[in-house]
C-alpha cells in the first residue's frame, strides 16, 4: 500500500471502532439513572437539553482520545514511509519523578530524535507544564533530542499561555517546538509525505460517499412513494 492507502486504511479503523464504542454507550445511556437532571433544571437546562449535553459529553470523550491516536499512529507511517524501521515509538525511564515509570516516545527517529505528537492540546492544568518538563528532561537525558509536534492550535488564552511556557521549555533544553502550520510543514520537510493534503483528500472521499449514500436512499423512498 502507499501512503495514502496506509493513513486511509487507518483512518476507517478508527472510524469504524469510533462508531462502536459511542454507539454502545449510547445504549448503556438509556438505562441510566437520570435523577441529576433535576440540578439541570434548577440551573436553567431542559431534561431535553441536559440528556443532549450528557451524550455529546460522553461521544466527545471518544472522539478527543481517538483523534490523538490517529495522528499519532498517521504521523509514524509517514516517518516509517522515508526511515523504515529506522522510525518507531519507544519508551524511555522517567528520570524525573515516580510517575509514570516510563515515558513514551511517539515517533523516534534514528535513535536521535525523540517526537512527542499531539493532535491538539488545550490544557489549561498547570500540572501540565511540570509533566512536560519531566518528559523533555528525560528524553535529552536519554541522548535523544525531544521534538514536540502539535497539528492544531487551542483557541482559549489560557491554554494558549501555557503552550508558550512548553514552547520554552524545549528550548531550555535543546529540543524544538512545531505547532499549526510549522508541524505540518515538518512532517512534510522530513519524510516528503504531505499528510495534511492526505487527511483532506480522505475528508473529502468518505463526505462524497456519505452523500452518494444519502442520494441512493433518497432514490429508494421515492421508488416507494
Amino acid at each position: 500500500m502507499n501512503t495514502y492507502e496506509r493513513v486511509k486504511a487507518l483512518s476507517d479503523q478508527y472510524d469504524s471502532n469510533l462508531k462502536e464504542k459511542t454507539s454502545k454507550r449510547v445504549s448503556e445511556m438509556k438505562e441510566d439513572n437520570l435523577d441529576h437532571y433535576l440540578i439541570y433544571e434548577v440551573l436553567g437546562v431542559s431534561f431535553e437539553e441536559g440528556e443532549l449535553i450528557d451524550v455529546y459529553q460522553n461521544k466527545g470523550r471518544f472522539l478527543y482520545k481517538n483523534a490523538g491516536a490517529f495522528v499519532e499512529e498517521a504521523v509514524l507511517i509517514c516517518f516509517q514511509e522515508k526511515f523504515g524501521d529506522k522510525a518507531q515509538a519507544a519508551k524511555i525511564p522517567n528520570t524525573e519523578s515516580n510517575s509514570p515509570k516510563k515515558f513514551e516516545i511517539d515517533c523516534l527517529v534514528n535513535e536521535e530524535i525523540a517526537h512527542e505528537i499531539k493532535w491538539r492540546d488545550a490544557t489549561t492544568d498547570g500540572d501540565h507544564i511540570r509533566k512536560e518538563k519531566n518528559r523533555i528532561i528525560a528524553t535529552e537525558k536519554a541522548g535523544y533530542t525531544p521534538v514536540r509536534l502539535m497539528f492544531f492550535k487551542p483557541n482559549r488564552k489560557q491554554a494558549q499561555k501555557i503552550q508558550k511556557s512548553i514552547e520554552q521549555l524545549y528550548k531550555e533544553n535543546r529540543g524544538n517546538y512545531y505547532s499549526g502550520k510549522d508541524a505540518w510543514d515538518y512532517v512534510f520537510e522530513k519524510t516528503g509525505v504531505d499528510l495534511k493534503a492526505i487527511l483532506i483528500q480522505i475528508s473529502q472521499d468518505k463526505d462524497k460517499v456519505d452523500k452518494d449514500k444519502e442520494i441512493a436512499v433518497e432514490k429508494i423512498l421515492e421508488k416507494d412513494e
